[in-house]
């Protein structure tokens, strides 16, 4: 089982950066593709990245393409979204999540994934 912590949200003005940080428990860190989505207040739970256990493969929503870059450390047990040149709309509670996964497919569906963190914040002001 994994235990994920999500961790670097906050509050910051448009075209600024974060960097949220996502650290597991467990020593199968390895064996896991990691993704993180999205959820802002009456709306659905929304795909922002993923990537493969290796780090070989990412996806990223269009919407972030250019601007948030996902990297995993197996070493630290941690999966990092670099979010840059934020706007408004990026405002959302973000969630880490863990897929059992030794392939090089990205999962980008919420139910592809089996454990999931508690969220951060991230609220960007205009």
């Amino acid at each position: 089982q994994v235990q994920l912590v999500e961790s670097g949200g906050g509050l910051v003005q448009a075209g600024g950066s974060l960097r949220l940080s996502c650290a597991a428990s467990g020593r199968t860190f390895g064996r896991y593709a990691m993704g993180w989505f999205r959820q802002a207040p009456g709306k659905e739970r929304e795909f922002v990245a993923a990537i493969t256990w290796s780090g070989g493969s990412r996806y990223y929503v269009d919407s972030v393409k250019g601007r948030f870059t996902i990297s995993r450390d197996n070493a630290k047990y941690s999966v990092y979204l670099q979010m840059n040149s934020l706007k408004p709309e990026d405002t959302a509670a973000y969630y880490c999540a863990a897929k059992g996964s030794f392939s090089e497919y990205v999962p980008r569906q919420w139910n592809e994934y089996d454990y999931w963190g508690q969220g951060t914040q991230v609220t960007v002001s205009s």
